[in-house]
């Protein structure tokens, strides 16, 4: 048997594998053939491919001193190998051909898949193109990320909306476009999908805009979340719509205040929260005074004008919590919702009233108007916005006929409450009027040390005297001034008069003794050491004529601040006494960092002694106290003469009290002080 070298062997093998991956059609069939004959050294070799198995059976018939030998691959017939022109073939020769033709077929059938895995790559690449240039016309923005918030694609309406380009955007997490907002976007949605919300978002610009966001999950073929789709649409324009919409729903165009139904929205949720902390509530209803008359005179124009600076004073004087809305025309209306008393309302009636007393300046036009106002108080008078509107326009309706129609009145719904109101209104506005008429004066009540029984000072204590009512208590009117902050123009006042009289008995020769002036909380801010300087200065005194009693509710909030303002008063010189000691919530490790020189036993303590064991104890404690700070200890409120004793023993330093002396006038302080000085 003859065998073919090895190299021919391969060398034919190579065209083959050549002729398959290069040729087609006619031409691969004719070097098929020619590599056939080639290998079986044949004069004559056809490949002869399927496509001619239709042809007469007889072209398949090889010659007969020829070879045919069919080309298949698991099942599959490629076509027919047919070679001759030998003198005979043998049983060796067709092995090799049946050699070449599964060589063939194999060869044949590699390339068939190639050519359909590469025809599919290319339909999948189109495809994939197709679906990016729709993607890429979609107006809406389109970015996939995956579960750990990474961009993963980004379509071109992404590239138009952010600004950023594919490059910029992939790879980066979708943090990067946020405003401010959660950036936590694990949820449900990840495993349901589908979910739609509103977010801000920002563009490569800096500009903030409003988005649709719609988000669904990302699967993979064993439908595993791997990731998310959003996409995306401005929407700026609609919410700036909205909010304009939402603006003219519950806004007054004209002032930008709240209107009536935005007003009892919020009331109504207000109302529910006073429900439960268990607080009052009022509801103020304002119709301005002469208003008509100055629109119709002047024209609507001023009229706008002057509502419009109506409602800037009144967001002033009130707290943010309170609510102000215009209810139309020349109507507004007050909500307080968090006040314990309701009483306050009345305070408030009158810091409103009070704001429109400086007149209004409107094109060269000097304005002035007043105001009447109802109050109804929830829940007596009602538990709901609309009812509480409803009677608080009753009860302004009542305050505009006793105020005669332009004068300023308030009225409450209630009867009671507006007797009570009424006074309360009437005592504030006399004691207004009591600052600028000079109603006020100073008595004078002696301060005694136990050890010599001399007079050493006073306290100076304010008195009204009403024209038409004479005395009136400070125990009625210093509350009220307290709680409207006439406080601070009411303690001023006292300061200047007492450092006046000083002077007086400077002048008339008296040596300096300490005057005692109490300062209340509201007065005790950074500007007082100036103030009390400024006093002293005026008056030519020195400070050894002047002491400040301060309260211990006054040292409670703040402390290094008031410790502060303490030091810069006493580096004048001035003294200060701790007043009403023990009854407040002094702690001791402050106290000893306070720069006082005087603490001051409460009558609450000096009255059961020494009958009470309790008083007793206290009032031995505080002169201990005292005593080991250094500081002295005076007792107010002394009226037998077994308290004194008490306290003498107990190591006080001084007293004050009726019995010894009640509050006297000037002139009759100063008679008394000359006598003791004489003794």
């Amino acid at each position: 048997m003859t065998m073919l070298p090895v190299s021919n062997t391969l060398s034919d093998s190579a065209a083959l594998c050549d002729a398959v991956v290069r040729l087609r059609g006619a031409a691969l069939v004719t070097e098929l053939g020619r590599i056939a004959g080639s290998v079986m050294a044949s004069a004559h070799g056809e490949f002869l491919p399927c496509a001619l198995g239709d042809a007469p059976a007889a072209l398949l018939v090889p010659e007969p001193s020829g070879l045919l030998q069919e080309i298949s691959f698991d099942g599959h017939c490629f076509g027919h190998y047919r070679v001759a022109g030998k003198h005979s073939y043998n049983e060796s020769d067709r092995r090799h051909l049946s050699s070449l033709a599964s060589l063939t077929a194999g060869v044949l059938q590699v390339h068939s898949l190639a050519q359909r895995s590469t025809h599919a790559f290319a339909q999948v690449e189109a495809l994939l193109a197709q679906q990016t240039q729709i993607l890429d016309q979609l107006h809406e923005s389109v970015l996939t990320m995956d579960l750990t918030g990474y961009i993963t694609s980004w379509n071109k309406g992404a590239e138009r909306l952010f600004g950023y380009s594919s490059v910029e955007a992939v790879g980066r997490n979708i943090l990067f476009l946020y405003d401010d907002e959660d950036t936590g976007f694990h949820d449900a949605f990840l495993e349901q999908g589908g979910r739609l919300m509103e977010v801000r978002r920002k563009k490569k610009s800096g500009e903030v805009f409003w988005a649709s966001l719609s988000l669904s999950p990302l699967r993979d073929l064993d439908e595993r979340p791997v990731g998310l789709i959003a996409y995306l649409t401005d929407i700026t324009e609609r919410k700036l719509a909205e909010e304009r919409l939402h603006h003219l729903a519950y806004y007054d165009a004209l002032t930008s205040l709240p209107n009536r139904t935005l007003l009892t929205k919020l009331a109504d949720q207000a109302l529910s929260v006073a429900l439960r902390s268990k607080m009052l509530g009022c509801m103020l209803f304002i119709d301005l005074n002469r208003f008509k008359l100055i629109n119709d005179t002047l024209g609507r124009r001023i009229g706008d004008e002057l509502l419009r600076q109506v409602s800037v004073r009144f967001r002033k004087v009130l707290r943010d919590q309170d609510l102000v809305a215009r209810l139309g025309g020349d109507e507004f209306a007050v909500g307080l919702f968090d006040i314990s008393q309701h009483f306050e309302a009345s305070t408030v009636a009158q810091k409103l009233l009070a704001s429109l007393v400086e007149p209004f300046l409107i094109e060269g036009h000097d304005l002035r108007v007043g105001a009447s106002i109802g109050i109804s108080v929830y829940p007596q008078d009602g538990h709901d916005a609309e009812t509480l509107l409803r009677l608080a326009d009753i009860a302004m309706y009542r305050a505009k006929q006793d105020g005669g129609g332009d004068a300023e009145s308030v009225a409450f719904y209630s009867h009671d409450m507006n007797l009570g109101m009424q006074a309360r209104m009437r005592l504030e506005t006399g004691l207004r009027q009591a600052l600028a008429e000079h109603q006020l004066l100073l008595h004078y009540q002696p301060k005694y040390a136990l050890g010599s029984g001399r007079m050493i000072g006073a306290e100076a204590l304010v008195r009204w005297r009403h024209p038409v009512h004479g005395m009136i208590p400070p125990a009625d009117f210093i509350p009220l001034a307290e709680s409207t902050g006439l406080v601070v123009q009411v303690g001023e006042w006292v300061l200047e008069a007492a450092c006046a009289q000083a002077q007086a008995w400077k002048q008339a020769g008296l040596s300096p003794i300490r005057i005692a002036v109490n300062v209340s909380a509201r007065e005790f801010t950074s500007a007082l050491p100036t103030r009390v300087a400024a006093m002293l200065e005026r008056y030519g005194l020195d400070a050894a004529w002047l002491e400040l009693e301060i309260t211990e509710s006054t040292l409670m909030h703040n402390i290094e601040r008031v410790i502060g303002i303490m030091d810069r008063i006493t580096a004048l010189g001035v003294a200060l006494s701790l007043d009403d000691f023990g009854t407040g919530y002094s702690s001791l490790s402050y106290l000893k960092r306070f720069p006082i020189d005087t603490l001051k036993i409460d009558r609450s303590f000096t009255t059961g002694i020494p009958s009470d064991a309790s008083d007793c104890a206290i009032a031995t404690t505080i002169i201990s106290i005292a005593q080991q700070l250094h500081h002295k200890v005076i007792a107010e409120g002394v009226e037998t003469a077994e308290q004194m004793a008490f306290l003498n023993s107990a190591g006080c330093d001084e007293v004050q009290g009726y019995l010894f002396s009640r509050p006297l006038p000037a002139e009759e302080f100063e008679r008394v002080l000359r006598k003791n000085w004489d003794v």
